[in-house]
């Protein structure tokens, strides 16, 4: 019998690093991991046999477990059994167990762990867990899937769960014949076991615990011969397994990209990618077993839209490439998650563009990526690329806006600065020289060197150690013809002390003239002068560097009128709006001034300059919602007016010859000028809606549903929101579903406010799906209110729910949280969470503080500039 005592230390502390990390005396080389799941009780039956590599002389062997029981261990050394009942003691706060023995084994031995275990399929999401979906009788049906990153390993069986310690695993899985059993690779023995079978998939290459993945469950499947090894694409039952064929054929085509790209062949037997029913994240990289939420693999082109499919695309493309990057090659701990992240969301990136020209993404990149990225990293709270982590608990934190789109900026930057074939041929070595092996982010400046020979590191370090960036201020010596640029901290609060701007970067200024784009110009130092035509320039040409540009008042109308000429790309004309939205948010320039630049856009071509232009309209409007109804109601005019004439010039019925990006501008300008007030839009959304109600599925467009939704429950009512909340309990795919639950919450009535909020926590909201209800709600006053109400009184049960070590308790935080515009607010968030702990989201909720101190500052500043602004263009009395 195995003894847990609780307080008994069993991690050790790597003093270099100041990381929790397992002792280093013994080394996994090899598991023999059998498992038995029960989809009826729930529980599961694991052996587990670890053969190790004996580092140092050794009386014990720690390693990670969390929720399992353990029922016997064993360990031998060579062909002896050492201890057949060693004493073990169970550290809770490290999850570590600490196996000891009397007899030493000597360095160098061959040594093996055996252990029997029982654990638990839960329904956190998290390990080895279930998941549910509704069998054609109405019944429920269940699968195991798991979770592994990334330290929920542990919680499946025994292992040494860190990405360094990387070991061969052959896994064997016992189930109902009728039932599919999947692993990382093929299967290679299927033998009665009893009136069950037993599955034993071929032994993986040396990998990371975090990238294991089994599952078990009625499952229907699709293949494609179109890759080197079979590419295949599962589902439950209650789906259409036909909605996968997109992505399967997109991920044959991608493999074989990647091969060729990175002149490396994909090492596995085979490609799976499974839909999971209930899934925490958007999809995961296991190596040969992608699993993904449903609405993220399946895609029905006859029920969703253009932005649905790319973010499918986009999805697919990232996971595959991280069979390379993360997979084969894997970053040593998980202060280089960016390694891995970073450059998949990049590779996706490029990709798309390779395979899909038309959708034109990396001009979408700069509103997207690039904003993600410089709008966390403008707070206080936001963290380096390369961000210390000391403790398990610490790791799902920094699965964001930094590591993933912050990173990929900072490979776009590089791959410019390189050129990109030469950037290329430098993740090639890199991939080549650590296959199978693990690296820091030194690793890849080096291979990038080699490809270059240029010093990247020396350029790079700054952008990846250093919290933030800089805002570039621009001066004009119109005698001299020069303009002086400085660089500083940019800080969303715009109160930057001097101790947080000591950090110089590289800044690369790409200077567009009308002779071209100059990417040699660089500000190394505080700053510096440079002589340019000053008729026509503009730094940061398409956006490729990472930093806000500060001009004056002048030079911005220039730049306007410049656009007009068609002088700047559409990645110059949607950056610059940005930098002048976000520099107005933070006092750097007046309110007036970026409303003024984005009143002469009017006549604006392109979707991408239109989808910033409105998003900066919606943050003013959303900085303001505590304030006076009328200003209120005089920005919402303004909305009105900018979006009113192209909506109309567009139109909003779909031809065959639409294509990808007219589709998405048709739908942005409809639900911007419908909610604003427009009486056509409105008329137009409401008859669509009738039809709906009538049971015609098809009077509503995809690419219009959520645009409809929004209008029909923002200016409707009871009866409206009736309907969306049937079509989320009827509709046939998940993205109809989803469409439905998040826009309900935009309904402001108190009472259906209240049924809203009644969901998140029921039967009928799955917990992956828990945000999607309260998205909505975020859309006005009093749901932001009413979100903060129902958290504080809910604490408890979401705490239960939603475990502060897992990433979701966090987004709900900060969903419930980052509406405010008050330093009341901030106080009411202060005193609820002083009482109580914040372990596991404490970074949100600082991000959120952050995030609410800006707006109030924003407010009280520019009150008085923007009432008056609005009242000379007659928008107020």
């Amino acid at each position: 019998m195995c003894r847990h005592i609780d307080e008994a230390p069993a991690a050790s502390v790597d003093v270099s690093m100041g990381r929790e990390v397992l002792p280093k005396n013994v080394k996994p080389l090899h598991y023999h991991l059998t498992l038995e799941p029960n989809l009826s009780t729930f529980e599961y039956e694991g052996e587990v046999v670890i053969d190790l590599d004996v580092v140092e002389d050794t009386n014990s062997i720690s390693l990670n477990s969390i929720g399992l029981k353990i029922h016997s261990t064993a360990v031998h050394a060579g062909d002896t059994v050492v201890s057949a009942s060693p004493s073990l003691t169970y550290d809770k706060d490290s999850q570590t167990t600490k196996i000891s023995f009397a007899e030493t084994i000597p360095a160098g031995t061959k040594a093996k762990l055996v252990q029997k275990f029982t654990g638990t399929l839960n329904d956190s999401m998290a390990g080895f867990y279930r998941s549910s979906y509704k069998k054609a009788d109405g019944s429920t049906g269940y699968m195991a899937t798991t979770q592994m990153e990334p330290t929920d390993a542990r919680r499946a069986f025994p292992c040494f769960d860190e990405p360094a310690l990387k070991a061969k695993f052959t896994i064997t899985l016992i189930a109902d014949k009728s039932l599919t059993c999947l692993s990382n690779m093929d299967a290679v023995e299927e033998k009665e076991v009893g009136t069950k079978k037993a599955v034993t998939f071929r032994e993986t290459p040396l990998m990371s615990t975090y990238l294991l993945a089994f599952i078990v469950g009625e499952l229907n499947v699709i293949e494609t011969d179109a890759f080197r090894v079979p590419v295949r694409v599962y589902a439950t039952p209650d789906r259409d397994i036909e909605h996968g064929r997109f992505s399967l054929d997109l991920a044959a085509r991608t493999l074989e990209f990647y091969e060729k790209k990175f002149n490396s062949e994909f090492p596995l037997p085979k490609m799976d990618m499974v839909a999971i029913p209930d899934f925490s994240a958007g999809a995961m990289e296991n190596w040969g077993l992608i699993t993904y939420r449903v609405v993220d693999l399946l895609f029905d082109e006859q029920t969703s839209g253009a932005s649905t499919k790319q973010r499918v695309a986009e999805v697919v493309q990232h996971e595959l490439a991280h069979q390379w990057f993360g997979n084969l090659v894997t970053m040593d701990f998980w202060d280089g998650l960016w390694l891995n992240e970073g450059f998949a969301t990049w590779m996706s990136w490029y990709s798309c563009n390779e395979f899909y020209p038309e959708w034109r993404v990396w001009e979408g990149y700069v509103t997207d990526n690039l904003q993600s990225a410089l709008a966390l990293d403008s707070l206080r709270s936001s963290h380096p690329i390369e961000v210390p982590v000391k403790r398990a608990d610490e790791i799902n934190q920094i699965f964001d806006a930094i590591s993933y789109s912050k990173g990929s900026c900072v490979l776009r930057m590089i791959s410019k600065y390189l050129g990109e074939e030469t950037f290329m041929e430098g993740i090639r070595r890199y991939l080549k020289k650590h296959a199978f092996g693990n690296t820091q982010t030194g690793d890849l400046w080096a291979a990038l060197s080699d490809a270059s020979g240029k010093n990247v590191e020396e350029v790079m370090d700054v952008w990846t150690k250093n919290v933030g960036y800089p805002v570039v201020t621009v001066t004009e010596d119109e005698k001299n013809s020069t303009i002086h640029v400085k660089q500083n901290r940019f800080l969303r609060t715009g109160d930057v002390k001097p101790e947080e701007d000591e950090t110089l970067f590289p800044v690369f200024l790409g200077l567009r003239t009308k002779d071209g784009i100059n990417e040699d110009l660089t500000l190394a130092t505080r700053e510096d002068s440079f002589k340019v035509p000053l008729d026509f320039y503009k730094l940061n040409a398409d956006h490729a560097g990472i930093y806000r540009t500060s001009y004056s008042p002048e030079r911005l109308q220039k730049l306007g009128e410049a656009a007009k000429k068609g002088l700047l790309s559409v990645e110059d004309r949607a950056g610059m709006i940005a930098d002048a939205g976000a520099l107005a948010a933070s006092g750097y320039q007046k309110t007036s001034g970026i409303l003024s630049l984005l009143e002469g856009f009017t006549s604006e071509p392109e979707y991408v300059v239109w989808d910033e232009v409105l998003g900066r309209v919606s943050a003013v409007r959303s900085a303001w919602y505590f304030e006076d109804p009328k200003i209120k109601a005089a920005l919402r005019k303004f909305q009105l007016d900018l979006s009113s004439a192209k909506v109309h010039e567009l139109g909003w019925t779909f031809k065959e010859s639409d294509g990808h990006i007219e589709q998405q501008f048709k739908s942005l300008l409809f639900v911007h000028a419908g909610l604003a007030g427009d009486e056509t839009v409105k008329k137009a959304a409401f008859d669509m809606f009738a039809g709906l109600k009538k049971g015609d599925k098809s009077a509503i467009h995809p690419n219009l549903r959520s645009s409809v939704y929004a209008i029909a429950l923002t200016h409707g009512g009871k009866e409206e929101y009736e309907v969306i909340l049937n079509e989320y309990r009827t509709a046939a795919t998940s993205d109809e579903r989803n469409t439905a639950l998040r826009a309900i919450g935009r309904a402001n009535d108190p009472e259906l406010i209240q049924r809203t909020l009644s969901l998140p926590l029921s039967d009928e909201v799955k917990g992956q799906d828990i945000y999607l209800p309260m998205s909505g709600l975020r859309a006005h006053r009093e749901g932001i209110e009413a979100l903060w109400k129902w958290m504080t009184e809910n604490w408890a049960a979401l705490e239960k729910k939603l475990p502060p070590g897992l990433t979701m308790l966090g987004t709900v935080v900060s969903l419930c949280t980052s509406g405010f515009t008050r330093p009341e607010h901030s106080d009411q968030i202060k005193a609820f969470f002083n009482e109580r702990s914040t372990k596991g989201f404490d970074q949100s909720l600082a991000q959120s503080l952050d995030a609410i101190r800006a707006k109030s500052q924003w407010v009280e500043r520019d009150g008085e500039d923007l009432k008056q602004w609005l009242k000379k263009k007659g928008y107020l009395e």
